[in-house]
C-alpha cells in the first residue's frame, strides 16, 4: 500500500463532468467508470447521477469510508476498491444484487467491518479480501453459492472458515500467509489449484512486482527440490497473489 498522505492534505474532488469523461467502454461492451489512482479521499456522490454504470473502479485511492448510498448503484456488477484505506463496509453493500466481482484487496478491513449483509450478494463469483486484517469471516457468506474465486491471503485467519465446505462452486481459494492451521480433513473440502493469479505484472508497482517474483522463485525452487520425493499437498494454501491492479480480470 502506498504511504498515506499527510494529515490535512485535501484529496481530488470529482465533478460530474469529470466522471462523465472517465467513462470507458470495455472490449466486451461494458460501461466502466474508471476513477482509479486519482488521489480521492471521499467516495464521489456525483456518480449517482450517472445511469447504467456496470463496472466501477475506485482502486488505488485514499478512501477510508464507503458511504451508505453505494447501495443505490444497483446496476454495478463489477466493483474494484483495492489499495485504499477502507476499514468498514456499510450494510447497504448487500443491496448490490447484480454484483459478480468485488475486489477489496489491500485495505484495512477488520472482521467487525465486514457486515453480515455481504451474504446477500448471491450473484458474486469473485471476491478478493486479501491483504486486510480479518481474523474471521461472516457465517452468512455460506449463502454465496455462486462464488468461484475467493482470495483470503495475507490476513490474520487462524482457522479455515467453516462455510468453505458448502461453497460447491468454489474452484480457486487462496489462504496463503495466514496463521491458519488447516488439517488434512479440512483440505478435503477445498479444491486445490496449481496457481492463482489476481494481477497482471504491468499493473504492479516496482516493489510489489519484485516481491511477487521473489516469492514465485522460492516456491518454484521448493517445488523442484520436493518433486522426486513426494507429491504436493497444498491444504488450502496456494501460490501468492499480489495486491494492486487496475485491470481486474483475474488470470489463473
Amino acid at each position: 500500500m502506498a504511504k498515506e498522505k499527510k494529515r490535512g492534505t485535501k484529496g481530488k474532488k470529482i465533478t460530474l463532468k469529470m466522471a462523465r469523461n472517465a467513462f470507458k467502454v470495455t472490449p466486451d461492451g461494458k460501461r466502466r467508470l474508471d476513477l482509479s489512482n486519482m488521489g480521492l479521499h471521499t467516495f464521489p456522490k456525483c456518480i449517482l447521477q450517472l445511469t447504467n454504470i456496470e463496472e466501477l473502479d475506485l482502486s488505488r485511492n485514499y478512501l477510508r469510508k464507503i458511504p451508505d448510498f453505494i447501495g443505490q448503484l444497483t446496476s454495478v456488477h463489477w466493483l474494484d476498491l483495492h489499495s485504499n484505506y477502507i476499514k468498514k463496509l456499510p450494510k447497504t453493500i448487500g443491496q448490490l444484487k447484480a454484483l459478480s466481482y468485488l475486489n477489496l484487496c489491500n485495505n484495512r478491513l477488520e472482521t467487525a467491518g465486514l457486515p453480515a449483509d455481504i451474504g446477500n450478494l448471491k450473484s458474486l463469483r469473485t471476491l478478493n479480501l486479501g491483504m486486510n486484517r480479518l481474523t474471521a469471516l461472516p457465517p452468512t457468506m455460506a449463502a454465496l453459492t455462486n462464488l468461484r474465486e475467493l482470495g483470503l491471503f495475507d490476513n490474520l485467519l487462524t482457522t479455515l472458515p467453516e462455510f468453505i465446505g458448502v461453497l460447491k462452486n468454489l474452484t480457486n481459494l487462496n489462504t496463503k500467509r495466514n496463521p491458519v492451521a488447516c488439517s488434512q480433513e479440512d483440505a478435503k473440502e477445498v479444491k486445490a489449484t496449481e496457481c492463482l493469479y489476481l494481477v497482471r505484472e504491468e499493473d504492479l508497482c516496482k516493489v510489489c512486482l519484485e516481491k511477487c517474483k521473489e516469492a514465485r522463485e522460492r516456491l518454484e525452487k521448493k517445488r523442484l527440490s520436493d518433486q522426486p520425493h513426494k507429491r504436493h499437498n497444498f491444504f488450502g494454501l496456494f501460490r501468492p497473489n499480489s495486491v494492486a491492479r487496475s485491470n481486474q480480470e483475474m488470470q489463473w
